[in-house]
């Protein structure tokens, strides 16, 4: 029987444990994480404005661990031994056969100051302290978005969601009749946000902003922050309430783990999610660097992707064959405005963007309920 270790609970590593057992029915599966909880990250934009709680996003795993007859070591990793076959925990080491690394990534928290701002997608805590910080402005104030990259991995950043908080935030203001007591910023270093959703995302955000009357600050390198105000290259201002998502990179773990590092800090991986170099261990989700074009996105659906591809390379490793299994570069979001949302598509082949509709948001909570069943049984 082989023995394969899973590191995490997330998107990556729930879909890595799927195509494990559907592959091998006799895998011994051991998965480690910290807890034995899915959190379904994309509804945390929806926790500000009321529409979720944190309760309705954080999924118990003891059913589904047990239906997919997995062994749950509750621990976090802190590191790797001979090439990956012993998993070092801060609850002792696990030894395998093969090895699926989908641990996330960690935000860079290097700004001075960046202790006053929110990091919204660092977890449901994150979400209901703007959600509280919101409830408690009842005169209005100047709220701040923004987001940056890591500039030696630019691919390494989460700038849909925020544009997802911006909109949803000035949207239930509105319908709430209190839109005009507040303003609205968006700052970012980049000069075109959302360029990885491609040109027409671009101009569609953009001019979704000028209509909402959202003042920008562009193309500015961020050099930190005050309990008050934003201060860029270009130009300071004041905030009451400052929402930002830095760029990421590897989790603290990986520098002393051996593995091939991109210059980002992630694990530097192949076209079959395989990390380079390495037999038996691969990656899915936040926590690689993969070939593929500038804008392929750090999403929950390339996660699910690259989970199949890095399983199914691994059952057919431990089988002695060649990886082969390849994932599809692709990009799909709802950019979600509290009751109606834009479609994004985007391939090598193909860019789509749909003007704002309400039957989106709703498509966007209808994903939410089906990705979720196999978790609430």
């Amino acid at each position: 029987m082989s023995r394969i270790t899973v590191i995490g609970a997330g998107f990556g590593a729930l879909t890595a444990v799927q195509k494990l057992r559907k592959l091998d029915a006799g895998l011994q599966i051991d998965v480690v994480a910290p807890r034995p909880e899915f959190v379904y990250l994309p509804g945390m934009i929806w926790i500000p404005t009321g529409l979720r709680s944190g309760a309705d996003l954080t999924l118990s795993l003891n059913s589904f661990f047990a239906r997919q007859r997995v062994n749950f070591h509750a621990g976090r990793v802190t590191g790797v031994e001979n090439g990956g076959r012993t998993v070092v925990t801060d609850k002792g080491k696990i030894e395998n056969d093969g090895l699926i690394i989908s641990s996330g990534g960690r935000f860079i928290k290097k700004l001075p100051g960046i202790e006053h701002a929110i990091t919204p997608c660092e977890g449901i805590p994150a979400a209901e302290k703007i959600r509280d910080r919101l409830a408690s402005m009842e005169d209005g104030g100047t709220i701040a978005f923004g987001f940056s990259s890591n500039p030696k991995e630019p691919s390494a950043m989460r700038g849909g969601p925020m544009f997802e908080f911006l909109f949803g935030i000035d949207r239930w203001l509105r319908k709430q009749g209190r839109r005009d007591r507040f303003e609205l910023v968006f700052f970012t270093p980049a000069e075109k946000p959302g360029q990885r959703l491609g040109e027409k995302a671009v101009k569609g955000i953009l001019s979704t902003m000028a209509k909402r009357d959202v003042k920008t600050y562009l193309g500015h390198k961020i050099k930190g922050f005050e309990a008050d105000r934003v201060i860029t290259e270009g130009a300071e201002f004041r905030a009451d309430l400052i929402i930002f998502m830095p760029g990421m990179t590897g989790n603290k773990w990986f520098a002393e783990s051996g593995l091939p590092l991109s210059e980002g800090g992630m694990l530097k991986a192949n076209r079959y999610c395989q990390v380079e170099e390495q037999e038996k261990v691969y990656v899915a989700g936040d926590s690689g660097s993969y070939p593929g074009p500038g804008w392929m996105p750090k999403q929950a659906h390339m996660a699910d992707l690259q989970a199949e591809a890095a399983a199914a390379n691994l059952v057919g490793e431990l089988n002695g064959d060649q990886p082969s299994a390849t994932f599809k570069a692709e990009l799909v979001c709802i950019i979600d405005s509290y009751d109606t949302g834009m479609m994004v598509y985007r391939t090598d082949k193909r860019n789509l963007v749909t003007p704002a509709f309400s039957g989106f948001h709703w498509a966007k909570r209808l994903f939410e309920w089906h990705y979720l069943r196999e978790y609430r049984k």
